[in-house]
């Protein structure tokens, strides 16, 4: 895991420029950083890198890395960099590190743009040829490393994070206010139904794309892998299972590469205990177990964390939410973000990961994307209900609407779901995924309008909610955050989930077998039977990652309301009346909590960045 930046054009960066920007580059790479510049027909390259060593710690793996006439700099991990390079002395090809860095540079080598259908990974990286002056950058299939760019009349510019970019260009970037005021209207889940920031111009690479500037005359971006799921309705629920079992085990495994000490963020969830399980039980991993709670009895996973010890060798450390410096941390947070967090969900994340970090740890494994692939929300059981009345299984389908109602529909809380027909009725009525909308409006100067749309990935609505959550709602906000959070603390954060074999084959699997008695994950329940155990895995509740904003914020202090109703540009896009309205309700409400928070990280956002 490490940063990168760099910039081709016209411009010639001042050393001083050069060195701000490795320093702002540190927390992602605090072991080595260095520059690597090149000039051709009065253009100039940069290429800037910090390095997190994780694997190879020696020297010789620094970037820049140089083989031949390419050069690379490298945000990731590619996990099967050991069969590639079994497979590169096959070929008769030595490589003089044990990093993954120089597998992608003999790879591209010898395939080109190609490369990156060969590598299991998690990557943002850039590769410069000084015989054919074609800069070369690529994101991995899931978008769990970020690569972003702004493009003027001066040039190119890139990197890890939207600061680097600022740092190179020696400019301020404009706010992009639609952006502001999508979020607000609509929460996160629609930030990511395109490739815009917060700052106008800076663009995102999407997920699963290239791009190429070939001697800066030709800009263009490919599409190199998509998600298409081909259901195999042959399958059975037997073999599922176990192809499921084998693809995360290995998936874990791949992982779990490192040479230093690994980390798990560790709730009371199926997710992570299956991690933990995978890797103590299966592959003798040691892993260090951290777990957040809060008191608030809707998101208090005590029970089911102690339950997963009790089975467990790992050291555990608990930490307990609190009020501590919240606006302090919340300031902090959202400026190193260059943009709003997106749930209180993340900031949880940040805080185990500062502990994380603090204690040593450089890689923590995570469960994000389980929910997406294994089928895990509580509106997949009504898809689900849908597919089993298309297909016209009327005995499964009205066996499985009881399971719903006797076990699931007492723990939903979103109006939308307790009627299991409304949610799939029609692509409206799945504006649901902006929770609050109609109700947050009224709190809007100028309330955003945004159609909601699907991507096209499956002509099985099932199947394509899932791959749209994937995509471009739910997961990629996630992912994002994740890394900004890991990386202010100098941690590289995992996903074992995000295999590319184990998505491509539970998105095969026949849509009635997802779901089973009311249990949604059946297959990765079902799968790590034996391994974890049994009222953990099959515990029906689902609290989620989360606390209430009232565990957080003293809203008793009129420090603190004062300073939310302090003169702010925010006031331009959200009423003050209504904030103030707000202060004096209760906070238990998942909708107005929601909000708030996105009210006050938006503010310190705004307000750093006018």
């Amino acid at each position: 895991m490490c940063g990168i930046s760099g910039y081709i054009g016209k411009r010639n960066l001042r050393i001083d420029v050069i060195k701000n920007t490795l320093h702002l580059m540190k927390n992602r790479g605090p072991d080595f950083s260095s520059y690597y510049k090149d000039i051709f027909s009065n253009n100039n390259v940069y290429l800037l890198h910090s390095r997190l060593s994780i694997i190879d710690l020696k020297s010789r793996a620094n970037q820049p890395l140089k083989i031949g006439n390419n050069i690379i700099i490298f945000n990731g991990e590619i996990y099967n960099y050991i069969e590639l390079r079994n497979d590169l002395k096959l070929k008769g090809i030595e490589t003089r590190t044990l990093c993954d860095t120089e597998i992608i540079l003999h790879y591209y080598d010898l395939y080109g743009e190609k490369c990156v259908n060969y590598f299991e990974g998690m990557w943002s990286f850039a590769i410069f040829n000084t015989k054919s002056k074609k800069l070369f950058l690529s994101r991995d299939r899931f978008g769990e490393k970020p690569l972003l760019y702004f493009i003027n009349n001066e040039g190119f510019y890139f990197g890890s994070e939207i600061k680097f970019i600022k740092s190179l260009l020696q400019k301020k970037l404009e706010i992009n206010p639609d952006r502001v005021n999508q979020f607000l209207s609509f929460g996160y889940r629609s930030l990511f139904k395109n490739n815009e920031t917060y700052f106008k111009n800076v663009k995102s690479l999407g997920a699963g794309e290239s791009l190429v500037i070939d001697n800066i005359k030709n800009f263009k971006i490919k599409k190199y892998w998509k998600l298409t799921p081909k259901i195999n309705y042959k399958l059975s629920l037997k073999d599922a299972i176990w192809e499921s079992r084998r693809l995360l085990i290995n998936s874990v495994k791949l992982r779990t590469r490192a040479d230093v000490p690994l980390s798990l963020c560790l709730s009371g969830g199926v997710d992570s205990s299956v991690l933990l399980a995978i890797s103590e039980k299966i592959l003798g991993k040691k892993l260090k177990c951290y777990s957040i709670i809060d008191n608030d009895s809707r998101y208090d996973e005590r029970k089911n964390i102690k339950k997963i010890l009790n089975q467990s060798n790992c050291d555990h450390r608990f930490l307990t939410i609190n009020k501590l410096n919240f606006l302090d941390n919340l300031t902090k947070l959202t400026k190193y973000h260059d943009a709003p967090i997106v749930s209180l969900a993340q900031y949880l994340h940040w805080l185990l990961v500062r502990q994380i970090g603090a204690d040593g740890y450089k890689v923590s494994i995570s469960g994000t994307a389980a929910d997406e692939v294994f089928s895990g929300y509580y509106e997949h059981h009504l898809l689900h209900l849908n597919y089993l009345k298309r297909k016209k299984t009327l005995n499964l389908y009205k066996k499985n609407l009881k399971f719903w109602k006797k076990y699931c529909s007492k723990y939903v809380r979103n109006p939308f779901f307790k009627k299991h027909d409304l949610y799939t009725k029609n692509e409206k009525t799945r504006e649901h995924v902006y929770d609050g909308k109609n109700f947050i409006s009224n709190f809007l100067t100028n309330p955003k309008k945004f159609k909601f749309e699907e991507n096209n990935y499956s002509s099985d609505l099932y199947s394509n909610r899932r791959a749209n959550e994937l995509f471009n709602e739910t997961t990629p906000p996630i992912l994002f955050n994740e890394d900004l959070n890991s990386m202010i603390n100098s941690v590289e954060n995992r996903s074992p989930f995000l295999d590319t074999e184990l998505v491509n084959f539970v998105f095969s699997v026949p849509p009635e077998l997802l779901i089973q008695k009311g249990y949604s994950k059946f297959l990765l329940r079902s799968a790590m039977e034996g391994i974890v155990r049994k009222d953990v895995l099959f515990d029906r509740q689902k609290k989620g990652f989360n606390c209430s904003i009232d565990s957080l914020v003293n809203f008793e202090s009129g420090d603190i309301k004062k300073s939310l109703l302090s003169n702010s540009v925010i006031f331009d896009f959200v009423k003050k009346d209504k904030i103030k309205e707000i202060l004096n309700r209760n906070f238990k409400d998942n909708v107005l909590s929601k909000f708030l928070f996105n009210f006050m990280t938006t503010k310190i956002f705004l307000e750093a960045n006018y």
